[in-house]
């Protein structure tokens, strides 16, 4: 049993039962020039979580650990976006739209997919989903109970909307889940604060909130996962 420092108390896990889930970590919401800075978001609020999670990635990597990535976005005929996403905001340019880095939120557009500096690796499954929470209309609790997975390891964007919605999902579902401070990040200072507290509150009501480094120093622990084999 793996014990990491953590809120509101210390975080267990099972090695070969957790499972590091990585949430939208998309160009459209994350690099300059994309979707969230075309609506006047500051990304480089979300980019400071960028190097903390590639550090967590790659130990997570070389253990074995499952490594989980969630694309948020839809269909490219827009079948499964609700007409109240597309009318919420009262945006001029929004999801189905042609936007700076190709249709906005369309999968298989540019700008939809995950940043080169976490990109998946060959064999890490990528969900897809077309709502905040990556359990919504998706296959990820399948993916989970197919290898035995209890716990999961959280890091992306938005602390506050689709990293918070998919604790609370997991939580319903029997998960136990350890929330990365410094591998989260909101556009709104106030809504990490909030966002973090929420998840850690009332004895851990939804998970536990730890940090980057305490979680790789038990990592660090661990022997290095057998290769697979080539071809």
């Amino acid at each position: 049993m793996l014990r990491v420092r953590a809120e509101p108390y210390e975080f267990s896990c099972e090695p070969g039962h957790v499972a590091l889930v990585i949430i939208d970590m998309q160009r459209d919401f994350v690099d300059p020039g994309g979707f969230g800075e075309a609506l006047g978001n500051d990304v480089s609020l979300l980019r400071r979580a960028i190097a903390p999670t590639a550090r967590v990635l790659a130990a997570a990597r070389r253990t074995g650990m499952l490594v989980i990535h969630t694309r948020e976005g839809h269909r490219p005929d827009l079948t499964d976006l609700p007409a109240t996403k597309k009318a919420r905001g009262r945006l001029r340019t929004g999801i189905g739209d042609a936007g700076p880095m190709g249709r906005i939120l369309v999968r298989g557009e540019y700008g939809h997919d995950i940043i080169d500096e976490l990109g998946p690796a060959p064999g890490e499954p990528v969900v897809d989903k077309p709502g905040k929470g990556a359990f919504h209309a998706t296959d990820l609790d399948s993916i989970l109970h197919s290898r035995a997975i209890r716990q999961l390891i959280v890091c992306g964007v938005t602390t506050e909307v689709c990293v918070n919605t998919t604790v609370r999902e997991a939580n319903d579902r029997g998960y136990d889940c350890l929330v990365l401070a410094d591998c989260v990040a909101s556009y709104f200072p106030e809504f990490q604060r909030v966002a973090l507290e929420m998840i850690k509150a009332q004895g851990g009501i939804f998970g536990w909130v730890g940090a980057s480094g305490d979680l790789m120093e038990v990592l660090g622990q661990l022997p290095e996962a057998a290769p697979l084999p080539a071809g």
